[in-house]
């Protein structure tokens, strides 16, 4: 069995957060609070991104151009950086969601595994 460092096993939540925050953004431009409100709403409040771990993934992703970013007015009337998917974003998308099936399906197999056959 290989063994998975602590950085291996953050790469892989990382990962996860970013894709939701890819997903998010499918929809339009939206600022980091209201990304992190509608991951919690979409979930059924199930899942809530804590903002030491949003903002340094939207950082992570403008850096990798998947976001772009720019300085907006929010509903409240406050200065706020929007965020916006490009391009290379969709491209990253559909390669994250592929990746997730894959995964899905995986563990789908060893949590559900089929009958043994009788012969």
């Amino acid at each position: 069995m290989v063994k998975r460092s602590d950085q291996e096993r953050l790469e892989l939540l990382q990962g996860t957060l970013d894709m939701l925050v890819l997903r998010i953004l499918q929809w339009g431009p939206q600022h980091g609070h209201g990304i992190g409100q509608a991951i919690r709403a979409q979930s059924d409040e199930l899942l809530k991104v804590e903002t030491g771990s949003l903002y340094p993934a939207l950082h992570r992703l403008v850096k990798r151009g998947w976001l772009k970013s720019e300085w907006g007015v929010s509903e409240a009337n406050q200065r706020a950086r929007y965020y916006r998917l490009t391009a290379a974003g969709k491209v990253q998308l559909s390669r994250e969601q592929d990746r997730w099936s894959q995964l899905v399906d995986a563990i789908g197999r060893i949590m559900n595994p089929a009958p043994a056959s009788k012969e």
